[in-house]
């Protein structure tokens, strides 16, 4: 099969790589990519981005947040993380099924010592822990399968990072289903590093080299670097396209217990109240009034109550604090 090699690791310019291809390169024939990306939470084009991040974390280490173009949940990605993308024309007869793109990459993997078969849909598992998740994509006549390929992520962080507190938001959007995940680096009859791994694949899934590889030219790159950086890096796209959500918290201090809810729309506040047992002297109402119409972002609340003395409308609960019960860190 043809391919296109891609070395980038900036998970918005990978994302709009993707879309690119989908839309625009057709040699005519299949082909694929396989690539990775620095720290990241690739976001299901259906879902409520809020719902899926730990924001406390993933702003801590600096972790990037893409939505990306297919449907399915969120998944979390860092160097340890191969993904792989196929490209074809549409066949009514078989494009949706997953296995026809899932089977070459189980074959590489039961050729390595990894007993991995296809669960569902669209999982890869070995052992009964999922190791791969994928998803689809139909654009006109072209047809998208991608998947991830979990080879030596750190679990302790994909667990953080897309840990969500039970009570934080109750969305309209779809929720990720969190599965148990394994790597694959652990099953392995012989250990291998992630380039050992990635070649392997690459070797097999082009026909050990004999497929022709398909080069970008300069103007494509450039299209895709302007596409990563005015969509996929944009908030209006990773954020504001969630789905309305309403966000309900509320955290004990030693300045008394407060609460809000809060309804968002197009990533926008339109509405919010405080509750609690905090004493004032100033209704706290002139508060949540202000943060409507704001975009719901801690760097932007955090602006608008810059300045303003909070505890004449929450005692002694502090600004940190109240972020913490905007955004349930």
């Amino acid at each position: 099969m043809r391919y296109i090699v891609n070395s980038s690791t900036d998970p918005y310019f990978n994302i709009a790589l993707e879309e690119y291809c989908l839309m625009n390169v057709d040699p005519g024939e299949s082909y694929f990519l396989l690539w990775q990306n620095d720290p990241s939470i690739i976001i299901g084009k259906n879902q409520n981005t809020l719902e899926e991040i730990n924001p406390g974390f993933v702003e801590k280490r600096g972790i990037k947040v893409v939505r990306r173009i297919s449907g399915g949940g969120a998944v979390y990605h860092d160097l340890g993380n191969l993904n792989f993308t196929f490209i074809s024309d549409v066949d009514p007869e078989r494009s949706t099924d997953f296995a026809v793109f899932a089977n070459p990459v189980i074959n590489v993997l039961k050729e390595l010592g990894v007993d991995a078969m296809l669960l569902g849909r669209n999982d890869i598992i070995a052992y009964d822990r999922k190791i791969s998740g994928n998803a689809q994509r139909l654009y006109r006549k072209k047809f998208l399968q991608h998947g991830t390929l979990l080879f030596d992520v750190n679990i302790e962080d994909l667990a953080e990072a897309l840990n969500v507190s039970s009570d934080k938001i109750q969305s309209k959007g779809i929720k990720s289903i969190r599965s148990r995940v394994g790597n694959i680096r652990e099953f392995l009859k012989e250990d291998m590093s992630i380039d050992e791994f990635r070649e392997r694949l690459q070797k097999r899934l082009s026909d050990d080299y004999n497929s022709e590889e398909i080069k970008l030219s300069a103007k494509d790159l450039a299209q895709i670097t302007e596409t990563a950086r005015n969509k996929f890096a944009s908030w209006a796209w990773t954020y504001g396209e969630s789905p309305p959500f309403n966000y309900r918290f509320e955290k004990r201090f030693t300045g008394g217990k407060v609460g809000v809810f809060i309804h968002v729309k197009e990533g926008f506040i339109t509405s919010c109240k405080f509750y609690g047992d905090y004493l004032s002297i100033l209704d706290s109402e002139e508060i949540a009034a202000a943060l409507i119409g704001l975009r719901y972002d801690r760097q932007k609340l955090e602006q608008a109550l810059a300045g303003i003395d909070l505890s004449h409308y929450f005692g002694a609960i502090t600004q940190d604090e109240l972020l913490t019960v905007l955004f349930s860190e």
